[in-house]
């Protein structure tokens, strides 16, 4: 028998996409298959990245800078100036391999073992990622499940929670715009939760990796925001990745950026237990912080298969767009993973039930009447894959 893990993580759920291999293992699928269920952007990277990796394949004979060479710290440095009007200095960021690593490793970074004298709490949106919880648990915190539902405006209502939790929150994680619902937090939601981090002594950690992919106006970020209340800069640290502004999740290309206290901390995980980014990777990173060109190219062609799913799903009812982001939040029309398993057995569909990206609380898991699809594949096959949805689900 293979050792199991340690008793903290024994109630995390399932990861999702084993979870949907097994609900419709041997089930075949009722046309060719379009998956819609993971979000791996598929528009393609500019075509001048190859060739500039193998002009620095040099590179991958040496070690990297631990947290970020000064070009592409710069470029992170120019691109959050010019995107949010934020000017920080070189020390305040540290390069990441993509965000995962940076939302994992900051609780271990920066969540105390104890906070007066109790156990400290992490907020986690539900649904969530769940690097969020996974990072919580590895640090021996309580990770606090918040539903982020229709009735919350899809983004979690951290300051309804009790006086006593708070006081013992150390971190609160927020994804703006939100996986899976497309939600965009307002530069309101955003400023109340930093006065909320300054009542009760945390930190606010915003997930902003979907932050380029917006259709009606850029998202506000919460660096953009904590400088225009003149919030404590060690209230807010956000993190972004290449994997969805430029397409390029395979680089695993991303960056941290915060007070100069937390990114400290950051740093000096890194050094002990972290393993830098590429010499190569980092500076083709640095060229594609710099361009936008490559952005508004694939903002577009998301744009297009967002109008595309207004116009197939018109008159579905709970069948909002989204804010911002690639995943539409539809409704099941009854049981997600019921609905799932009657979307690939009869339409060749595949799509994620909701409540696979949650955790139960209280007997309920929010999303458990909704299905993620990802609109990342080329326009006319997300267009089949959605027609083939309204017909089998919805008419």
């Amino acid at each position: 028998m293979p050792p199991s893990l340690p008793a903290r993580f024994a109630h995390l759920p399932a990861y999702a996409f084993p979870r949907l291999r097994a609900l419709l293992a041997g089930v075949p699928p009722g046309g060719d298959p379009v998956v819609m269920t993971i979000g791996d952007p598929r528009h393609g990277i500019p075509d001048w990245v190859g060739p500039m990796l193998a002009e620095r394949a040099a590179g991958f004979g040496r070690y990297p800078e631990n947290t970020g060479s000064d070009e592409l710290l710069d470029a992170i440095c120019d691109w959050l100036g010019r995107r949010y009007g934020v000017r920080l200095p070189s020390s305040r960021v540290m390069a990441l391999n993509g965000t995962r690593e940076g939302l994992f490793a900051a609780s271990l970074a920066l969540s105390p073992e104890e906070k007066g004298g109790r156990r400290p709490a992490i907020l986690v949106p539900n649904p969530f990622y769940q690097a969020y919880a996974v990072g919580a648990l590895a640090a021996e915190a309580d990770p606090v499940f918040v539903p982020a539902t229709e009735a919350t405006g899809w983004l979690p209502d951290y300051a309804s929670l009790p006086g006593e939790t708070l006081d013992r929150v150390t971190l609160a994680f927020v994804c703006s715009p939100a996986n899976p619902q497309g939600a965009v937090a307002s530069a309101d939601y955003l400023g109340d939760l930093l006065d909320l981090a300054e009542r009760h002594d945390f930190r606010v950690l915003a997930d902003e990796c979907y932050s380029e992919i917006w259709y009606d106006a850029p998202p506000p970020g919460l660096l953009e925001v904590a400088a225009a209340r003149g919030a404590d800069p060690e209230r807010a640290m956000v993190f972004h990745s290449l994997s969805k502004r430029s397409s390029a999740a395979g680089l695993r290309s991303g960056f941290v950026a915060g007070g100069p206290d937390a990114i400290g901390a950051m740093r000096q995980l890194r050094s002990y237990g972290g393993a830098p980014v590429p010499g190569p990777i980092q500076a083709v990173s640095a060229r594609l912080w710099a361009d936008e060109d490559h952005v508004a190219a694939s903002r577009a062609l998301y744009a297009a298969k967002r109008d595309m799913a207004a116009r197939v799903l018109d008159g579905v009812p709970g069948a909002a767009m989204p804010e911002g982001g690639f995943f539409l939040w539809l409704p099941a029309m009854g049981d997600a993973e019921a609905a799932a398993l009657r979307l690939w057995r009869e339409a060749g569909v595949q799509v994620l039930p909701g409540h696979f990206l949650a955790r139960e609380v209280d007997g309920t898991a929010p999303g458990r009447d909704r299905v993620r699809v990802a609109l990342v594949a080329p326009l006319a096959e997300c267009e089949d894959g959605l027609r083939r949805m309204r017909a089998c689900l919805y008419d």
